[in-house]
């Protein structure tokens, strides 16, 4: 589990977590609540290039299907293989064994533009 005060967040619920210039990128608590029960989480592959805002992925639920977008550009270099065979576990740990893919990023400073968890927290009313 990750310090949830220390991520990064997006307009359409996803959080960041950066190590160096490598992110890792989920979808949050509050996210994966709405969505209800995940069934189903369609990833990318490894080594394709992502580009911020646009999808590279769906997470289906009982109820919906929400898409997937890159917070930053970059090139995926892992996918969580766990949440593909095993996709409730984005409902029970979103912030931990739920984490979606990691990206090396070919700027890791355009995280600066990406909400802090304080006004991440304003954004959903919290």
């Amino acid at each position: 589990m990750v310090d949830q005060s220390e991520l990064k967040y997006t307009h359409e619920h996803e959080w960041v977590a950066l190590e160096g210039d490598v992110a890792t990128i989920g979808i949050t608590a509050y996210a994966a609540e709405k969505l209800g029960d995940v069934v189903y989480v369609d990833l990318p592959e490894v080594g394709t290039t992502v580009a911020s805002g646009r999808t590279v992925g769906e997470v289906e639920s009982t109820k919906s299907v929400g898409e997937l977008f890159a917070p930053l550009d970059g090139e995926v270099v892992e996918v969580n293989d766990d949440v593909t065979s095993s996709p409730e576990l984005v409902n029970s740990d979103p912030f931990g064994d739920g984490w979606l893919i990691r990206v090396r990023l070919s700027d890791p400073t355009a995280a600066d533009s990406l909400l802090t968890a304080d006004e991440y927290a304003g954004l959903i009313g919290e």
